[in-house]
């Protein structure tokens, strides 16, 4: 089986996988890391949303020989210690979590965004089109515009 060398969360990982098995797997099954949520499996719902490389990404459809050698973030690796980065900080804020299964992706969504773009739109903010099954979606707007006015 097939090694495959990686960074997770700041951590350098070494994972034998098959070449194709999601990213998703690998993070959730071989390395414990239950931030990155499945939802669809098909790159629609984005619950699983992490960075590779600083980039949006949804490992439940990259395969992780994608990983070799770059840097990957999930939900865990996103705060700086104790001290949590401006979305998680106005996703408390904003009371935005209700059942909280889709909430790791929509703020390493939200964070993607912001680095994009500083300043988002209501137009913005609704591409990023991740699902919410509770409907949070006007305080998911507003936590992601209190944390562009912070950072």
């Amino acid at each position: 089986m097939p090694s495959h060398t990686f960074t997770v969360n700041g951590r350098s990982v070494t994972v034998d996988a098959p070449d194709d098995l999601p990213l998703l797997w690998v993070l959730r099954d071989l390395l414990g890391i239950r931030g990155p949520k499945y939802g669809c499996g098909v790159d629609v719902c984005k619950a699983c949303t992490s960075h590779l490389d600083g980039a949006d990404i949804r490992p439940c459809v990259v395969p992780v020989k994608a990983c070799a050698g770059r840097e990957v973030t999930t939900i865990e690796g996103l705060a700086d210690g104790d001290t949590l980065h401006p979305v998680q900080e106005a996703w408390l804020e904003q009371d935005v979590s209700q059942c909280g299964f889709c909430q790791p992706g929509q703020i390493m969504a939200a964070v993607a965004l912001l680095k994009r773009t500083a300043t988002p739109t209501d137009a913005d903010i609704d591409a990023i089109a991740n699902i919410c099954r509770c409907g949070t979606y006007v305080r998911i707007r507003e936590a992601i515009k209190s944390a562009a006015a912070r950072m």
